[in-house]
């Protein structure tokens, strides 16, 4: 009887110690780049304090200054949660690992359950250009070499349209093209007169004076309030899979689905805290690869095109 007492107490002490070992100490959120560092942080405390309180383990705010250092991230397992990935980054890491992260939902917005945002050419309202055809001889930005809207979609549009390609400014019809490095300093940099036009991406649903539901512009907003009677849009895109939610499978499983639940709960409980660290009114649906695959196939075309 001794023996099996030992024996059982030595069984419970295991498991116990295996249910706490399945919890790191502390997990890192991934925010990707392109906006100032005080607002990064500002916009995801929320999402940290939450996740401190129900899981019992420390959030950090890995905040970066491109796409690639959160890619790199995820890939180097040193982030395990991404809130609002771009799809473009998303195709990068599972066309290095397929295995590297599980897709937790879709951001979708609040206004009328879209799956979708454009990519959208910006110039400032007073300026002469009303088409792409009008930048001919100007200054043109994309704002992240790992973004969708901010360069993957709108260059595979200009390299249909126009020919050539971002290295001989697409057959020299731009006087230059560069990359500002985020969507904010696309904005700034057409407000500024840097750029005569460049990326960003928008909902395009809601309401166009509050910088519509969701996307750079209505985040930028909340510095500008009258950014919308300084800057037209001049073309759209067609339509692009919202950015998913990720979790990094380098945690232990146990973890991951009380993580991935957690996530799902705060989108539930406080969807406003959930919108702010997304980048606008969206909440979170199902999704799967599939949704993806028309990105991942283009990054992985795109790829093979420049070998």
């Amino acid at each position: 009887m001794k023996k099996l007492l030992t024996t059982g107490l030595a069984l419970a002490a295991a498991i116990s110690f295996n249910t706490q070992a399945a919890a790191p100490e502390e997990i890192n959120l991934g925010i990707l780049g392109g906006q100032n560092a005080a607002d990064q942080i500002g916009d995801n405390q929320c999402v940290a304090d939450f996740l401190n309180a129900e899981l019992g383990v420390k959030t950090n705010i890995r905040n970066s200054s491109d796409y690639n250092a959160v890619i790199q991230g995820l890939l180097g397992k040193k982030i395990d949660l991404v809130i609002n990935m771009s799809p473009k980054s998303y195709a990068e890491i599972y066309l290095n690992d397929p295995n590297a992260v599980d897709l937790v939902g879709i951001t979708t917005d609040n206004t009328d359950n879209s799956r979708g945002y454009h990519s959208v050419i910006l110039v400032k309202a007073d300026s002469p250009y009303h088409s792409i055809e009008d930048l001919k001889g100007q200054a043109f930005s994309f704002a992240d070499p790992n973004s969708t809207s901010g360069y993957l979609i709108p260059n595979n549009q200009l390299e249909q349209s126009l020919g050539g390609n971002m290295d001989n400014k697409y057959n020299d019809f731009f006087e230059s093209v560069t990359f500002s490095g985020g969507h904010e300093q696309d904005i700034v940099g057409v407000l500024n007169g840097q750029f005569d036009a460049a990326v960003t991406w928008a909902s395009l649903v809601g309401e166009e004076s509050e910088g519509y539901s969701a996307g750079a512009l209505r985040r930028y907003m909340e510095h500008d309030a009258d950014l919308m009677n300084k800057i037209r849009i001049i073309w759209k895109s067609p339509l692009i899979a919202n950015g998913p939610t990720i979790v990094s499978n380098s945690l232990d499983p146990e973890f991951k689905d009380k993580l991935v639940a957690a996530v799902k709960k705060l989108d539930k409980e406080d969807n406003a805290c959930f919108a702010k660290a997304a980048g606008g009114q969206l909440h979170l649906a199902e999704t799967s690869v599939a949704e993806y695959q028309s990105i991942i196939d283009l990054v992985k075309a795109t790829k093979f095109a420049q070998r």
